[in-house]
């Protein structure tokens, strides 16, 4: 695979890598993963104040990872794009290699 241009990687990190560069942000991903749900939902689930969830949530928005829908006089919340998932869950098994590996050189 050639090498990608760096107008492509940097809409990548822009896009994507930033919106998941916080942990509670995929914390929020996983949870939407599960079901959709609204902001008082999410808040119970990861026991996280209301501002901070918002705040978070309008990052995945912006970048098309959360979209939300109104029901009623609440608003909804699902992944925009599942595929973010089957990429985190590979980057922890990545995880999960690389602290095995230098485990074992420790010892």
């Amino acid at each position: 695979m050639p090498v990608p241009a760096l107008e492509e990687l940097q809409l990548l990190h822009q896009n994507i890598c930033q919106a998941v560069g916080d942990p509670k942000r995929i914390q929020l991903l996983y949870a939407l993963y599960e079901q959709p749900r609204n902001v008082t939902a999410l808040v119970e689930a990861l026991n996280t104040p209301q501002p901070t969830i918002s705040r978070h949530l309008a990052i995945l928005r912006e970048r098309g990872l959360v979209i939300a829908e109104r029901d009623g006089t609440s608003v909804v919340y699902r992944l925009g794009e599942t595929r973010i998932i089957e990429v985190l869950d590979v980057m922890r098994q990545m995880l999960r290699t690389l602290l095995e590996k230098q485990s074992s050189i420790m010892e």
